[in-house]
């Protein structure tokens, strides 16, 4: 690959450390010739993204807590985006370890604001800064179309997510914006060890997939590029699995 984003400039929403998809995406985004804006959530990550975004050559970084609509609107101030990557979730951590059923009112709430209402947020404050089109990505996972174990209320925001890409692109596409997910296989970042027996999901996976491995964040990253890219003009609302082939599976 050589510059596939080469004068375009990205926003990246969800680095928090070199583990998380984030972080890989930003890497081959910035390999590809592409300017980075990194965000980060609280003054306990301002530091630790800082160093990350130095590491990585961005030429902005600044606070975005999604659920403030204060911090959604001061994206405003970044001028023209080309490419926008939305890599946030969220659920209380009893919510995953109990059974679904029992999910609390407020939990479920949260979950689904973090997890999918903030796409919606930041695709309305995003898209008006790509003037010349774009392309919107989001992670998703296997969970929000079939039911995996302890991973309950983020299955149902996954499949909420998911549902948010479809009626996005059908909104933006008149704007030559793409809105597309990317629905990665188990990797171990630092949110997915909040998952109960996450081990035994990745032991799984290595053992069914058709690669018979798991999935390499790099893998995904480069699916990233190729939907942000002019590579991707073509392909929108659509669920991009990069998960060594495990979606496929039965029994």
């Amino acid at each position: 690959m050589s510059n596939l984003l080469e004068g375009k400039t990205a926003l990246v929403l969800g680095v928090a450390n070199k583990w998380s998809l984030a972080y890989a995406i930003a890497q081959a985004f910035r390999r590809e010739g592409a300017s980075l804006i990194l965000t980060y959530q609280g003054e306990r990550l301002k530091k630790p993204v800082e160093d990350l975004a130095t590491e990585l050559g961005a030429s902005r970084v600044f606070e975005c807590d999604v659920t403030r609509d204060e911090d959604l609107a001061r994206l405003s101030e970044l001028g023209r985006l080309d490419a926008v990557v939305h890599s946030i979730a969220f659920a209380n951590r009893e919510d995953l370890d109990r059974p679904f059923v029992e999910t609390s009112r407020a939990g479920f709430a949260l979950a689904l604001e973090v997890s999918a209402y903030s796409m919606v947020a930041v695709a309305r404050a995003a898209a008006p800064l790509m003037s010349e089109g774009g392309a919107m990505i989001t992670l998703t996972y296997l969970g929000s179309s079939r039911v995996l174990t302890n991973y309950n209320v983020m299955g149902v925001a996954k499949a909420s997510l998911e549902a948010a890409v479809r009626y996005l692109a059908s909104e933006l596409g008149p704007r030559k914006i793409r809105v597309n997910a990317i629905s990665a296989g188990p990797v171990k970042t630092a949110s997915a060890r909040g998952i109960k027996d996450f081990s035994k999901i990745l032991s799984a996976v290595a053992e069914r997939a058709p690669f018979r491995r798991n999935t390499d964040p790099a893998e995904v990253a480069d699916a990233a590029v190729f939907l942000a890219s002019d590579l991707g003009r073509g392909v929108t609302g659509d669920v991009m699995f990069v998960d060594a082939g495990f979606h496929i599976m039965g029994l």
